[in-house]
């Protein structure tokens, strides 16, 4: 994933990747719209607007899901999620609040940022958010 920063999408559109990242496969934008708690007409505009990059599938009246392109990209942003809630939690926040801090800024980190991070930590395999790969900072 040489060719990202980790910046290029608003926090909105990153929830959206991770959370089709979590569920995995086809999923519903009625799914999307009730987890991310906006309108249907809202969603659907989101998921056009990702679409156009690249990132997803959208088949009308079915669902979306992720591309080749957007599942790695979406990994990428869950493995940042992690390492930043590891980071906070090393500094006495609770598991549930490291989550919530991480998710208010997440999207302003940038990709090399997280892998110093994540160099600086040991490689860290697990936060207290879930499993973290190391794909994007080059660890196997």
């Amino acid at each position: 994933m040489p060719d990202i920063t980790g910046l290029e999408l608003s926090p909105k559109k990153v929830e959206y990747l991770k959370f089709l990242f979590k569920k995995g496969g086809l999923v519903r934008t009625t799914d999307i719209s009730t987890q991310l708690q906006v309108d249907p007409s809202t969603s659907t505009k989101t998921i056009v607007d990702l679409a156009e990059t690249g990132l997803v599938e959208h088949i009308p009246y079915r669902g979306v899901r992720l591309t080749e392109k957007g599942l790695k990209y979406a990994e990428f942003l869950v493995n940042r999620h992690n390492i930043l809630s590891l980071m906070l939690s090393h500094y006495g926040l609770s598991a549930e609040e490291a989550c919530q801090e991480t998710s208010r800024f997440e999207s302003l980190v940038s990709k090399a940022a997280i892998d110093k991070i994540c160099t600086s930590m040991g490689h860290p395999m697990a936060s207290v958010c879930g499993k973290i790969r190391h794909v994007s900072c080059g660890v196997p």
